[in-house]
């Protein structure tokens, strides 16, 4: 293994990772909002709120990725305004990827946390909502306490998609090394170039990953339940 090589193994797994986190970040506040208005609430949108969950899992991830590209490329409203005004472009970053990554791994992240706040026994928030406490406070000492299992599936599960996420990241991002080069497309790369033992690397940092992510949710969710005297 020569020094190029290292070094396109750390900068994937390092953009990998913050795409991934950065993409879980901009999902859970987003997908615990709709999930509560939905499940909880039963707003007027609600239909609306559950097409938009659904919508990325029944495109294909390359059509996400061309549709994210009008709409984020310097010829549209948003693309033009950021660099006008702020003289950024998102095309071809990593911040492009993170959110590429983000829209595809929304579904299972709204999901999950929808499932976990649907199990949530409702008289236990009007209960609390009886002695006293507002919408805000029994949504943040109740609700998401008795809902953890959902939120915490949601996290894990949305940062694994993001993780494994070619398509749409590749679209948007680009193969840039070091920048918005993450594993599946390092790992694209290496096929196409012919370099099968690079791929074969590369895949099991993905796999091993992916592993370790799964182990870290089951300790977590072990440690919350013995908490909590489940």
């Amino acid at each position: 293994m020569n020094h190029i090589q290292e070094t396109i193994y750390y900068s994937s797994l390092l953009v990998s990772l913050k795409v991934s986190v950065v993409a879980t970040l901009i999902n859970l506040p987003i997908a615990t909002l709709l999930a509560w208005l939905s499940i909880r609430r039963r707003v007027r949108l609600r239909m609306l709120i559950e097409i938009i969950g659904i919508i990325p899992l029944a495109l294909p991830p390359v059509t996400i990725g061309f549709l994210l590209l009008i709409v984020l490329g310097r010829n549209s409203i948003i693309g033009s305004f950021l660099h006008d005004i702020f003289g950024v472009d998102l095309i071809f970053t990593w911040w492009a990827t993170a959110l590429a990554a983000a829209v595809v791994s929304y579904p299972l992240v709204y999901k999950a946390i929808s499932i976990g706040f649907a199990g949530v026994d409702s008289r236990l928030e009007l209960a609390a909502r009886t002695l006293g406490a507002d919408t805000f406070r029994t949504f943040f000492v109740v609700t998401i306490p008795l809902a953890y299992k959902g939120v915490l599936a949601g996290i894990i599960g949305g940062f694994v998609r993001a993780l494994s996420e070619f398509g749409a990241t590749s679209v948007v991002g680009g193969n840039i090394a070091g920048e918005t080069q993450t594993l599946p497309i390092a790992i694209y790369s290496s096929v196409l170039s012919g370099d099968n033992s690079a791929a074969v690397i590369l895949s099991l940092i993905s796999g091993v990953l992916a592993v370790v992510t799964l182990l870290i949710h089951n300790w977590m969710s072990k440690k919350i339940e013995d908490k909590n005297g489940f």
